[in-house]
């Protein structure tokens, strides 16, 4: 409250026929909070509640903090005294300490009015990290930062993973090292656990590893030349960490591809197994335009080849017997550039 705002409000009790020296105790009480004394001043009133050291306290790395350590009637604020003690290390702080910290941090507050224990052990939460915990904070740190979007990586410890003590607080991983081909099927990898403040601790581990995708598969032999929507293929969740190339790719029922060559039952289909169908086949005879400006010439050529849409193809002119290179359109044009 602003001095403007107190003064304000006695001079609205004096009108109403009350001193200001004469306000309830309670309102004096709250006139004293709002100007800032609050909690603070509270203890420092000797007759505020007394402060309740509890015997044992568990904290996080944030630190440690006054309300984690006492029980009072009313709510209290963040105040932070110390750094909180290393996971299985244990700090025991006396009231008195307790005190000099508090003068320390809050030099304007001070207490005498204790009970409860005469020292306090402050330990860290902690907990055991599992196999199982372990192998999942690996997978995500190693799934968003090595394998992406190329498929769900699964993975497992190829010796006995020695479960830790570790802070019972969030933890990350970050990796130190892993072979220069990235994640393979069995790699050691160097990675750290931390929390958001410090590091918990370093190991390295052999690992197995997988990356499962849904890719198309032959169900049954494939003949090259054929179209991918008359193939007999399925979607299929496979292990691709092994592949090293592109993948195929294709709606089902797509009339516009062809195989490129023969795939035999149960083997993923590769990018290079499919192609273009060609709509413009070696030997055809089609329509060649040749457009300038606003001429339009069209003569009939021979395809030299085969070829798909927006494939540049050659082509010969009968009358003239000269070589033609040109842009196929559709299955009966083919654009001529000169």
């Amino acid at each position: 409250m602003r001095p403007c705002d107190i003064n304000l409000l006695l001079e609205r009790t004096s009108k109403a026929g009350r001193s200001p020296c004469f306000l309830p105790a309670w309102r004096v009480i709250v006139f004293f909070i709002i100007l800032g004394g609050g909690f603070i001043n509270s203890l420092q009133a000797s007759s505020s509640p007394a402060l309740q050291l509890a015997p044992v306290a568990e904290v996080t790395g944030d630190g440690v903090f006054l309300q984690q350590m006492v029980t009072y009637s009313q709510p209290l604020p963040d105040l932070r005294l110390c750094d909180a003690p290393a996971v299985g290390a244990t700090l025991a702080l006396s009231r008195a300490q307790i005190n000099d910290l508090l003068a320390a941090a809050y030099p304007t507050l001070m207490t005498t009015n204790w009970t409860g224990a005469d020292t306090i052990r402050i330990l860290r939460r902690s907990r055991t990290l599992n196999e199982a915990d372990a192998i999942a904070l690996l997978t995500s740190a190693l799934q968003e930062n090595y394998v992406k979007d190329e498929g769900k990586l699964e993975l497992d410890f190829n010796e006995p993973w020695d479960a830790p003590v570790v802070p019972d607080e969030p933890l990350t991983v970050k990796i130190l090292e892993v072979p220069t081909a990235g994640v393979a099927p069995l790699f050691i990898a160097r990675f750290q656990l931390c929390t958001a403040t410090e590091t918990v601790g370093t190991w390295e581990m052999t690992l197995r590893a997988h990356v499962w995708r849904d890719v198309w598969v032959a169900h049954s032999d494939l003949l090259r030349g054929g179209l991918v929507a008359d193939a007999d293929v399925m979607r299929d969740r496979r292990d691709v960490l092994e592949v090293h190339e592109p993948l195929a790719d294709f709606f089902p029922g797509d009339t516009s591809l062809e195989l490129a060559n023969s795939v035999p039952a149960n083997r993923i289909l590769m990018e290079r197994d499919l192609k273009l169908r060609a709509v413009i086949h070696r030997g055809q005879v089609a329509d060649a335009i040749l457009q300038e400006g606003s001429l339009n010439i069209s003569i009939k050529v021979q395809a030299l080849e085969d070829g798909a849409p927006g494939q540049i193809i050659h082509a010969l002119n009968p009358s003239s017997q000269r070589n033609l290179t040109g842009k196929v359109l559709d299955e009966h044009t083919i654009a001529i550039s000169l």
